[in-house]
């Protein structure tokens, strides 16, 4: 995405007041602060505001004075032991504020996450850009087979041209036709309440997201995970970079206990068990689903 001169301006100046203050601050944080991050063709994030930090995570959980008297390393343990047990409250003393552009589709799942306060750009007072979301080639493919929610190889050749020609085309079509609908150049005008009905999903919206750490931690497990949504996951993993210099230790624990960890039922836990003694195991004695079964070899052999 083309950062305009004016938007660099913007964050240069913003990056350029500096104020003193008695508040937490996560010299990993400030580096993102205002910092524009451009996602896909036309889209971004960026840091407004946060609170906290790993300290006051642990000052939480504590409910203590000030830092303590804990070192680091304690702190760090008292973070892990937090995340293994899925303690959740002290995670929570943590928010952030988030400036992003997207895809309004991609906006349809992240809304799904409702632990967030949101305020989105009104297309009821303010005219859209006509800014659409065209997937690269390399992301144009055809539904999975063994999957009904994911994607599974790359649309080819004069399908693929095709396909992103339709994108394209309609995309620009009913922008035209949204123009059209609200002038007022000889006409009275659609309203704009009624004229962006006709916009396509990929058109781009903006909006704030403030949320706490621990659901933004829960929104991350799943939107950062390789079986999420292209559009959304790529949003997902820019965010994981600023958590992990906004919260070293807290991202650390999240990484090594959600992310790169599994759960698992008991009847997976005894599979595990009679495997350690020897005894075979297969899908049929197992007591699980084939899906189960499937899911659950992916876990033994990473």
């Amino acid at each position: 995405m083309p950062i305009t001169p004016e938007q660099e301006a913007e964050v240069a100046e913003l990056r350029a007041e500096t104020r003193q203050t008695l508040r937490a601050v996560s010299e990993g944080m400030e580096k993102h602060l205002y910092t524009i991050k451009p996602v896909l063709d036309h889209g971004f994030i960026r840091v407004v505001d946060y609170m906290g930090d790993d300290a006051a995570i642990c000052q939480a959980a504590r409910v203590s004075y000030g830092r303590g008297t804990k070192s680091v390393k304690n702190d760090e343990g008292l973070i892990r032991y937090l995340m293994r047990h899925w303690h959740s409250s002290p995670f929570e003393m943590c928010e952030i504020k988030l400036h992003v552009k997207l895809p309004v589709f991609v906006a349809r799942q992240w809304i799904r996450h409702r632990t967030a306060n949101v305020n989105e750009y009104s297309g009821r007072y303010s005219i859209l850009d006509r800014e659409f979301y065209i997937p690269q080639p390399e992301v144009l493919a055809a539904q999975s087979v063994v999957n009904n929610q994911g994607r599974g190889e790359v649309l080819q050749g004069e399908e693929a041209e095709r396909v992103l020609e339709y994108l394209k085309a309609d995309a620009a079509r009913a922008y035209d036709h949204y123009e059209e609908m609200i002038s007022q150049d000889g006409q009275q005008g659609l309203a704009r309440e009624l004229a962006r009905m006709n916009l396509p999903a990929n058109i781009y919206t903006q909006w704030y997201w403030k949320v706490d750490l621990h659901n933004l931690l829960h929104f991350l497990r799943l939107r950062a995970d390789s079986h999420a949504q292209y559009e959304i996951r790529v949003y997902a993993e820019e965010l994981c970079k600023v958590v992990a210099d906004w919260v070293p230790a807290a991202y650390g624990a999240f990484e090594d206990y959600r992310m790169g960890g599994a759960t698992l039922s008991e009847k997976a836990l005894g599979c595990i068990r009679a495997m350690l003694k020897g005894e075979e195991v297969t899908q049929e004695t197992s007591g699980m689903s084939v899906g189960e079964w499937r899911e659950f070899q992916q876990v033994l052999e990473g």
